[in-house]
């Protein structure tokens, strides 16, 4: 798959024209309705239960759809969703420092380095509002100053204060209202819940997304759901590189299966690697735990000036040391946007200044924060994330800085939307993470939580709506031929999985997955690399298809095969990202090709060429079809933080 075809370029025929302020009003009014009673008749199909699915399932059962809910985990509060921690974004202008949903939108765009959707952002930013109203009134504990207003701080990429917080647990928080919603709906009957249970295939009727393929993961028992439309809501794909910050069950397969039927997968390359993970320890570990970008706003980041500095942390003097952020970028300190950050630790601890083992690392300093504040203050805001920091590493971090190192966290990239959320199939719909559409090259930080809920409870409503609306849904017999095959096609796969009976664990085809991936795809990308992964990606692949052992039966609890099925999927996803991150022959965001960069080592975009969203269908050689983003309100130039 080192070879790609050209396609017919693709738009966006959703977004209205007219003033990007009365777009998205536009647009809702536009819409058809379904009335109340038509409303019970549908059924809708939503797989993933975080920030996206739940208050997208609890949302659609409330106007009265009947929705089928999935998740793999053993509650629906267990989605990863739970993992985020610094704070969830908001034009509220609480501060008066100058915030405005113009301000969100414009900070969005650039810190995306212009490679997203003006109309897609400036929604974002308008909706991003109404949830903080919303999380509220659902009992969201955010915290607050000392008169009771909601209390907010900074966040990378941006000079105001528009980041709402509970504690170091925003996103655990935040999803146990969307639970609560959600949880109400199950008890009324508005949602059937199907826990630890698994998609493994998209089935498409007539060109329309009618149901899922899944499997029980406690019996093993594979069947066959069916619906008027499918809500996909199931995260990225950062795990095909092993070590991340996603919690280990997060895979590609759902998004994966969709694309093989049909659904584009656009800019799979645009990956995010999140400044401020606790450095890894050793080949043993099987994942990376983040460290909130929230510390950012009062830590201070430096590495000692004399290279491989052997002396503890608090016996080098200031003068020696180097707070490398604030001296590169003035305006922004360590507050600048995520690959920034990341691309300047790899920097300065390339050039031999690292810490800690390896010299893979730099420091997190609260020294000054603590001084200037009170120990006291400090733990209210951050206390559980110190806490969880000292449980790991053994070393309190208000007595010695944290030590950090960048890793891979996010991904910008996921299936392709239209300004509906709905993908190139007609009828699936994808939110949240799963989906390419609002945060271009790299992610801000605090936008994640705002764009699952902005989806799930404000933009797919309205707009799926419209899809029942404009749409016949005759009954899909369950011996139909598209149902069968796709029966059929999952339980193939499983039984292959289990056939192999070879050597080598899952584990160490994904775990030699991973390294070829940070090594080659990372945080700096260059053509021979990339070369190198796309001519040992299907040698891998082979490897895995002659030598994988799976123990068990497909009958039981297995978690073996579960992780075989997911890996299989990374195994082709991954010559998909290699493939496009060579396409794409400039740096841009997260995106950063070692050829194109600019005198002073920033990224180096390319808009003549490259100021399009890649949008990759399927097939034996993948077609790249081009979507071209056109800028009318914030004009690309060459981001700068200085």
């Amino acid at each position: 798959m080192s070879d790609y075809t050209l396609g017919e370029p693709i738009a966006d025929d959703r977004a209205p024209d007219g003033p990007i302020e009365d777009r998205w009003d536009s647009r809702r009014f536009g819409a058809k309705l379904v009335n109340p009673a038509n409303r019970r008749r549908h059924r809708i199909i939503v797989v993933g239960t975080g920030l996206a699915g739940a208050s997208a399932g609890a949302t659609l059962a409330e106007q009265g759809y009947h929705v089928v809910q999935f998740c793999f985990q053993d509650s629906p509060r267990r989605a990863h969703s739970v993992a985020a921690q610094g704070g969830i974004n908001a034009a509220k202008n609480y501060r008066n420092d100058g915030d405005s949903v113009y301000r969100l939108f414009y900070d969005t765009v650039k810190g995306g380095d212009f490679r997203s959707r003006e109309s897609n952002v400036y929604r974002l930013a308008q909706v991003s509002t109404q949830i903080i109203d919303q999380a509220v009134a659902q009992g969201v504990p955010f915290a607050r100053e000392y008169g009771g207003l909601l209390d907010t701080r900074s966040f990378g990429g941006v000079q105001v204060q528009r980041t709402f917080y509970a504690r170091g647990q925003t996103g655990q928080q935040l999803l146990l209202g969307a639970y609560q919603a959600l949880a109400r709906q199950i008890d009324a009957g508005g949602v059937e819940i199907h826990p630890r249970t698994e998609m493994l295939d998209l089935i498409v009727s007539d060109g329309r997304a009618r149901g899922i393929v899944a499997r029980d993961l406690v019996t093993g028992e594979v069947t066959t759901h069916l619906a008027d439309a499918v809500v996909l809501a199931t995260g990225g794909y950062g795990n095909v590189f092993y070590l991340s910050t996603n919690a280990k069950g997060s895979n590609a397969t759902a998004i994966w299966r969709a694309h093989k039927r049909g659904a584009y997968f656009a800019n799979p390359c645009f990956t995010q690697i999140h400044p401020t993970c606790i450095p890894r320890s050793g080949e043993h570990q099987s994942k990376l735990t983040l460290m909130s970008e929230s510390l950012r706003n009062d830590g201070r980041i430096w590495v000692p000036k004399q290279p491989r500095d052997p002396r503890p942390p608090r016996d080098i003097p200031e003068s020696e040391r180097d707070y490398y952020l604030e001296r590169m970028y003035p305006s922004f300190g360590n507050l600048v946007p995520r690959d920034i950050a990341s691309r300047a630790a790899k920097n300065v601890c390339d050039a031999g200044f690292g810490v800690g083992p390896g010299g893979l690392g730099v420091y997190l300093d609260f020294a000054d924060a603590i001084e200037r504040m009170g120990r006291p203050a400090v733990e209210a805001k951050y206390g559980n994330l110190f806490d969880m920091y000292e449980r790991i590493t053994a070393e309190n971090p208000y007595e010695v800085p944290m030590r950090i190192y960048p890793a891979i966290h996010y991904t910008m990239g996921g299936l392709w939307v239209d300004y509906d959320l709905q993908s190139t199939v007609p009828g699936l719909f994808v939110i949240g993470e799963a989906n390419f559409s609002d945060h271009g090259a790299n992610r801000l930080g605090a936008s994640a939580l705002m764009q699952g809920l902005a989806d799930g409870y404000f933009v797919l409503p309205a707009t799926l709506n419209d899809y029942i609306a404009r749409g016949s849904f005759p009954a899909l017999d369950p011996a139909d031929p598209a149902v069968a095959s796709a029966e059929t096609a999952v339980r193939e796969r499983l039984e292959r999985l289990l056939s192999v009976q070879g050597t080598r664990s899952v584990d160490s085809f994904h775990r030699e997955l991973g390294h070829l991936m940070w090594d080659h795809c990372g945080m700096s990308r260059s053509a021979e690399g990339l070369r190198k992964a796309l001519d040992r990606i299907p040698e891998l692949r082979a490897e895995f298809w002659r030598d994988v052992r799976v123990p068990g039966t497909g009958e039981e609890l297995n978690q073996e095969l579960e992780k075989a099925g997911r890996v299989a999927d990374f195994l082709e996803l991954a010559e998909l990202l290699l493939l496009d991150a060579l396409v794409r022959e400039e740096s841009c965001g997260g995106h950063f090709r070692e050829e194109h960069q600019t005198a002073d080592g920033e990224a180096q975009r390319d808009d003549e060429r490259f100021s399009y969203v890649s949008a990759w269908e399927y097939g034996e050689k993948p077609v790249l079809h081009q979507e071209i983003l056109n800028f009318e309100h914030v004009h690309p130039t060459q981001r700068s933080y200085t």
